[in-house]
């Protein structure tokens, strides 16, 4: 397993649409590994593949940190509600902005042996299924932003 450098926004990559995996292989798997040891490292609840460079529609999101989520070529099938909050961004790095997103998601996903399998979320579980799935379609939560992005260091000190 590694840390895996994490691509900034203005990288074309974050703005490209990911391929579905139509295999799971070893270098997958390390992929995995090394995106949910990526998000860990680096104190995020969520990682999609392309933000470490490759363009597969890869997610792991861990928001409680003891409940780690893997979603292979994830499909949003459902949401309801609406909640409004703040959001960041590990390819955003320092920066933060008020977001409205579903308050609830059902997603339809892989797990690593290709099987199918649907995970319900609310809160900030479906606020990381909407933003990691986002990223496998090329955008970032900065697209939805409402108001302007604001300095994260300045809002804690606050």
């Amino acid at each position: 397993m590694a840390i895996r450098n994490v691509r900034e926004i203005g990288e074309p990559v974050l703005n490209k649409r990911c391929k579905e995996v139509t295999e799971v292989t070893e270098r997958t798997l390390e992929l995995i590994d090394d995106m949910f040891e990526t998000m860990y490292e680096t104190n995020g609840v969520g990682l999609a593949a392309p933000q470490v460079g490759i363009l597969k529609r890869i997610v792991v999101i861990d928001v409680t940190g003891e409940d780690p989520i893997l979603l292979i070529n994830p499909v949003i099938m459902e949401t309801s509600g609406e909640q409004t909050g703040n959001e960041g961004c590990l390819s955003v790095p320092g920066k933060a902005g008020v977001v409205t997103r579903p308050y609830y998601v059902k997603v339809k996903a892989y797990d690593e042996n290709l099987e199918p399998f649907e995970i319900e979320g609310t809160e900030l579980l479906a606020r990381a299924f909407c933003h990691e799935i986002d990223h496998l379609d090329g955008h970032l939560y900065v697209e939805k932003v409402e108001g302007e992005l604001f300095d994260v260091e300045a809002e804690e000190e606050e």
